[in-house]
């Protein structure tokens, strides 16, 4: 049996969350047992996803993070943030790096948070994987695509995380061509100019 440093005694503090949202997904196990899992909220999960989407944006990128649970276990099964800017991806968004960090997943029964509104390619990706849920952090600086969530089957609940909301509405003031590219595609910011 391994010995983790977070456990039913441990108490949920900022650090605690942090060191979950930038370890690994695969290594969360040697860092966090069962008892501690089961005591993370949906409260906790959002701000995980913030937590990345701040990672993000301290890259140049664009502050979007993601995380999908088990809901039985609850356990996280994937994580990830925005890097299109950084891998020069187009669609590495928040919660495609999250579904690409769970792998081949039946997602039926997890729940994804993501700390921003998910754009018409995210959520298409949503509902056609199966996901049964969505946790939505911030909408209002984006939002649209909660009703096709819905209309497909998915339950969709907002949690808006204030820090998350902040982050973004600077992130956008400060690089809209960014923020424009992230949502659009560069066939949109070229309208723009």
């Amino acid at each position: 049996m391994i010995n983790t440093l977070l456990n039913k005694h441990t108490e949920k503090t900022p650090q605690a969350l942090a060191a979950i949202a930038y370890m690994p997904t695969k290594s969360l196990a040697v860092l966090m047992d069962d008892d501690f899992a089961q005591s993370l909220t949906d409260a906790d999960f959002m701000r995980i996803a913030v937590l990345l989407a701040q990672k993000s944006y301290d890259e140049g990128g664009c502050p979007i993070g993601a995380v999908i649970v088990d809901n039985a276990t609850n356990r996280i099964l994937g994580k990830g943030h925005n890097t299109l800017t950084q891998e020069n991806h187009p669609y590495n968004h928040g919660e495609t790096s999250a579904i690409r960090d769970a792998g081949r997943l039946n997602f039926g029964q997890t729940t994804i948070y993501t700390s921003l509104s998910p754009c018409v390619v995210c959520a298409t990706l949503v509902y056609m994987r199966g996901f049964s849920r969505v946790v939505v952090g911030d909408i209002t600086n984006a939002s649209g695509t909660e009703a096709l969530l819905t209309e497909k089957g998915v339950q969709v609940d907002i949690l808006e995380d204030q820090q998350g909301i902040e982050t973004y509405a600077r992130f956008r003031a400060e690089k809209p061509e960014q923020d424009l590219e992230d949502w659009q595609g560069l066939s949109a910011v070229n309208k723009e100019i």
